[in-house]
């Protein structure tokens, strides 16, 4: 007999699901069961990363600012799946700008994705939501802490922690539960666009206590954790896994 895994017959949605930390939660998700659609917005990458999880997933190209990308996101999942039971709002941008240099087109961009992209993303999900699923948002050990040139980033993540909370609320009828992983430095294919990734890498492993950067892989896990029917008990939380980076 086949052991069930943690999500066998459960349809997931992960967002910025073709790289790194979405990446490897859709993989955790297929290999417990899940059948799961990740977004992107490069289409090769898509394809790539399609053909690295392998099973169970569909690939479709969206910009999560777009909410006609959004909406023609979830009408595929309702003529293909029906509904949905795990929602994984993990697509954001990241830059880094002083509060001198910011311009409002930064401001923008990081909002338009990280705040309002997560916020429309689980609100057109919620008629195809499944009473007593899953939501599941990306936050950031940066919304606990005051690192410089972060301010707008941080702030978004601030944002998404607040919806967790708000939502959870909201949805506690329906046994919906929403809660917030907020990693620390992970070491993802992000890390490598910058101007010397050896030397990021090496500063942002020697401020967490354990030493190291965290891996795609852990991160997942903790995504899972919250997914499951296994965990039913936890609702508005923010799950920092950091390394002790914020904590200690």
């Amino acid at each position: 007999m086949v052991p069930m895994g943690k999500l066998t017959g459960k349809t997931a949605v992960i967002t910025g699901g073709s790289s790194g930390i979405g990446l490897a939660t859709a993989r955790t998700f297929v290999a417990e069961g899940a059948h799961v659609y990740i977004t992107g917005l490069d289409a090769e990458e898509l394809v790539e990363a399609q053909a690295r999880i392998g099973g169970d997933v569909t690939a479709i190209q969206v910009d999560i600012s777009r909410l006609e990308d959004l909406d023609r996101l979830w009408q595929q999942v309702k003529e293909e799946r029906g509904g949905v039971d795990v929602v994984v709002a993990n697509a954001g941008r990241g830059e880094q700008a002083t509060l001198a240099q910011a311009t409002p087109e930064h401001f923008d961009r990081i909002f338009s994705v990280n705040a309002r992209g997560t916020f429309f993303t689980v609100q057109k999900a919620l008629p195809l939501l499944s009473d007593n699923g899953s939501v599941v948002l990306m936050a950031s050990a940066g919304h606990l802490n005051g690192a410089a040139e972060r301010t707008v980033y941080s702030a978004t993540k601030a944002a998404i922690r607040s919806f967790a909370r708000t939502w959870a609320s909201e949805l506690k009828d329906r046994g919906i539960r929403v809660n917030t992983v907020s990693p620390g430095p992970i070491d993802t294919p992000a890390l490598d666009t910058q101007d010397d990734p050896d030397a990021l890498r090496a500063a942002l492993a020697s401020m967490v206590p354990l030493r190291r950067l965290g891996r795609p892989e852990e991160i997942a896990a903790a995504v899972l954790f919250l997914a499951a029917d296994d965990n039913r008990y936890t609702t508005g939380s923010d799950l920092v896994v950091d390394g002790g980076h914020t904590q200690i």
